[in-house]
């Protein structure tokens, strides 16, 4: 059974001993992806920018994995202000309405 290890890049993969995605044999196991854009390692304002950056990075590391959006089956979101809800479920629904994963939302407030 094949193992491949994908990475974005990031410093803090190196620094924490992580893979962003561990490809093994016909699974692909994506580590949490925060908001940032690991090109600039910028954190943008507002959670819907950040979110979509977790999207590209997201689509990124399933493409290289030879994975799609399509083959999600479970994501978990962690929010961190019952605020910011309603300006994420927008990005939700554009990157996952079609897909549909199973989906648990944690919110801390």
């Amino acid at each position: 059974m094949t193992r491949r290890l994908i990475s974005t890049g990031s410093p803090f993969e190196a620094a924490a001993g992580y893979s962003r995605a561990v490809v093994q044999g016909d699974w692909c196991f994506v580590a949490g992806i925060t908001g940032y854009d690991y090109a600039t390692m910028e954190l943008p304002e507002g959670i819907a920018a950040q979110a979509q950056n977790c999207f590209d990075t997201l689509t990124g590391v399933l493409s290289e994995a030879g994975f799609g959006m399509e083959h999600i089956a479970r994501v978990t979101h962690l929010v961190s202000d019952r605020g910011h809800v309603d300006a994420l479920l927008p990005v939700l629904e554009t990157n996952l309405g079609q897909i549909r994963p199973a989906a648990t939302m944690i919110v801390e407030d």
